[in-house]
Order: C-alpha cells, then sequence, then structure tokens
C-alpha cells in the first residue's frame, strides 16, 4: 500500500494498472476532491460523465457502478463509499474565468490548472479538461430555481474505493473553491491510497 498526498489548493496524478484498487480519503471530512480518470495508453480516452449518465442511468454512482469512457468503455468501478454518498458528476471544473465571475483579483488556484500540472509532472499529454467526477461535492439542483452550492455532508476519513478497470492515469484536485460554501470556506489536503 502507498499513501499519496493531495495538497490542498493542487493536483495529484497516479498511474494504476488494471484490478488495482484505489482509495480517495477526505481527511479532514469537507474537502472536494475532483477526480479524472484517463486511459493509459491514449489519454484522448477518458472517463466522461456525459457516457456516465446514460450507462449507469442515473446522475451520482452507486456502489458497483461503473464509470465509462467517451468510448463507453468502463474504466473505474465504484467499490465502496463510507460517505453519504453525495457527489457530483454535473458542475464543470472550476477554472480562472470562474474565480474571475465570482470577484476574484488577479490569479485564483484552480482545478483546470491543478489537473493540467499533474498530468504534466507523470509526462501525460492533456486532451482537454473533461467535467469531473466531483467527490463529496454537495450541489443540489432544483428544478425550476437552479443549482444549491452546498458544504459538503461526509465525515472526518470518509472515503471511496475504486478499482481501475484498465490501466490508467487518474488524477485529482483539492478544489481551492473558496468564495462559495462548498468547502467551508476552508480548501485542505485530502490523500489517495494505492492498494
Amino acid at each position: 500500500m502507498a499513501l499519496h498526498t493531495i495538497p490542498a489548493r493542487r493536483g495529484l496524478a497516479l498511474a494504476v494498472k488494471k484490478g488495482q484498487h484505489y482509495k480517495v480519503i477526505n481527511t479532514h471530512g469537507y474537502q472536494i476532491v475532483d477526480h479524472w480518470a484517463f486511459n493509459a495508453d491514449d489519454p484522448r480516452e477518458f472517463m466522461s460523465m456525459e457516457h456516465c449518465h446514460v450507462a449507469i442511468d442515473k446522475l451520482t454512482p452507486v456502489v458497483g457502478d461503473s464509470m465509462v469512457t467517451n468510448k463507453r468503455r468502463p474504466i473505474i468501478t465504484l467499490m465502496e463509499d463510507t460517505s453519504p454518498g453525495v457527489h457530483d458528476t454535473l458542475i464543470a471544473a472550476c477554472d480562472i474565468y470562474r474565480y474571475q465571475q465570482l470577484g476574484a483579483k488577479g490569479y485564483h488556484d484552480n482545478c483546470t490548472d491543478n489537473l493540467a500540472a499533474a498530468l504534466k509532472a507523470l509526462g501525460v499529454a492533456q486532451p482537454e479538461t473533461p467535467c469531473p467526477f466531483n467527490l463529496y461535492q454537495n450541489t443540489q439542483y432544483h428544478a425550476g430555481k437552479g443549482f444549491a452550492y452546498l458544504p459538503t455532508v461526509s465525515k472526518k476519513n470518509d472515503y471511496v474505493l475504486f478499482r481501475a478497470d484498465m490501466d490508467a492515469v487518474v488524477a485529482f484536485s483539492c478544489c481551492p473553491q473558496d468564495m462559495v460554501p462548498v468547502n467551508s470556506g476552508n480548501p485542505t489536503e485530502a490523500h489517495v491510497e494505492i492498494i
């Protein structure tokens, strides 16, 4: 087993082999972790939220569901979830433009840049920024009213366990969002354990 830190406000990418398991730990209990997965042999094939919605026939996966790529092939499977199961598959990764819209002055850390930096550290060419699987994100949609961006409902050391269904590069960002209350205003670290 190997434990890796996703630093607060930063990203991390790791190579996993088919059949290998990895655990994404919400170390402090209130941190959103954006999650992506790319085919290790061709990063142009990646976990796609749009295709997952059709494959699992729901907006949020539950234990036993396989997440699929933009070629509709399983890439990871959700094996265990000790959190309340509140995750998001609709909201795009934050970027500098989002923070500018929210009133940020100058540069603001963001998940889009975190993904690019994490993949670059592994020598992986990033084809685009797919919509992430936002672990622990409590964004609720109310018909006719829109989205409510709420604090997470996970607890300290809750985790989600995945199995890789192909050789993959999995990537994570400890979301630096501190301008809406999703991270309780205090982005922090999280951890990934390769099993």
